[in-house]
């Protein structure tokens, strides 16, 4: 099994994790079961895929008490990491950076998991009211504590048309270089799959330039780098891609062509290759630090997904994947 490294701290991982969040937030409510949640967080274990991937506002906290009944049992096979920084209100979400709450929030993960120790806590978005340098004080007392091991930071989500990234990172790199002061960043998540390149423009090379961990949030594309979805099919009204715009019918089928190049490179790795495994395996491509944390709450997606770590894309397949047009939301 391929093991990949959490920054500097050489926490190893597999080399793809489990994103657990469609177990209890952002994705259709009435799909979610926790009986086959469960199911998919011991499989992907059973798979290697040790990185469980999850936040205290996803439910909110309802994600992390499904995990805590897993880890129970199998703490020492998994790498957990979770987040901290965004509280949910009734119909709004909120950033809080305040060290007491910090504190209070990491002894909360921590009992709901059932754990003495968070591998990764990460800051899940800085709070405009609290200099970030204090916040991460916090997260790095909490390390010297002993309550976590290592810490992350995720990057603000952009989307963009441009394949260069240039400039839409920039906030968030300077953010890393004020919080590297304080102490050391441990891995950065952000957006990256076939149709969300943007982060090789300039935020992947900076972390790898400095021994950084990259979590790839969204490396299929929230499902549509699958090719299981249909143009105009409609999504519950919890569900976010209902709101999302590359989720409309006519970018749906706008965007065909991205999920076509994937099943072309797909069959010339054989009948059982899926589209879904190409996008992961062109993930894995991006660098040794690089990985991918597809979410799924299915046990056979969590299998299909373990499979691309041994995928191997050959030059020609990367350079079709490059000259793939770029994908196209409704602003375009």
């Amino acid at each position: 099994m391929e093991r990949r490294t959490i920054g500097a701290t050489a926490l190893a991982v597999g080399a793809v994790g489990l994103g657990c969040m469609p177990m209890s937030w952002a994705y259709s409510a009435s799909r979610q079961r926790g009986a086959e949640s469960l199911r998919t967080v011991h499989r992907a274990l059973d798979l290697g895929s040790t990185l469980l991937d999850t936040a205290d506002m996803y439910g909110p906290f309802t994600n992390e008490l499904l995990l805590g009944r897993v880890l129970k049992e199998r703490r020492a096979e998994a790498f957990v990491s979770t987040k901290v920084g965004l509280l949910v209100g009734e119909q709004h979400i909120v950033a809080n950076g305040r060290p007491g709450y910090v504190r209070r929030a990491c002894d909360a993960s921590l009992r709901r998991l059932q754990t003495d120790v968070i591998d990764l806590y990460q800051l899940h978005r800085a709070d405009p009211e609290v200099p970030v340098e204090e916040t991460w004080g916090a997260m790095a007392e909490l390390v010297r504590a002993g309550k976590v091991r290592a810490l992350g930071l995720c990057a603000v989500g952009v989307r963009g048309g441009r394949r260069s990234g240039a400039g839409l990172y920039d906030g968030t790199i300077r953010q890393l270089e004020r919080v590297q002061q304080v102490f050391p960043v441990s891995a950065v998540q952000a957006e990256l799959s076939v149709w969300s390149p943007e982060a090789l423009g300039s935020l992947l090379p900076w972390c790898a330039a400095r021994g950084i961990g990259f979590l790839a949030a969204m490396p299929l594309g929230n499902g549509f780098l699958t090719g299981t979805l249909t143009p105009g099919q409609g999504f519950e009204p919890d569900d976010l891609r209902a709101r999302h715009p590359r989720f409309t019918a006519e970018m749906m089928a706008a965007n065909q062509p991205i999920v076509a190049g994937l099943r072309r490179v797909a069959a010339r790795h054989g009948a059982e290759v899926t589209p879904a495994q190409v996008a992961l395996a062109w993930v894995l491509a991006q660098g040794p630090h690089v990985i991918p944390v597809p979410g799924t709450k299915q046990a056979r997606w969590a299998t299909e997904n373990a499979g691309a770590a041994g995928l191997r894309l050959t030059p020609e397949d990367l350079a079709e994947l490059r000259r793939l047009p770029a994908a196209r939301g409704s602003w375009d």
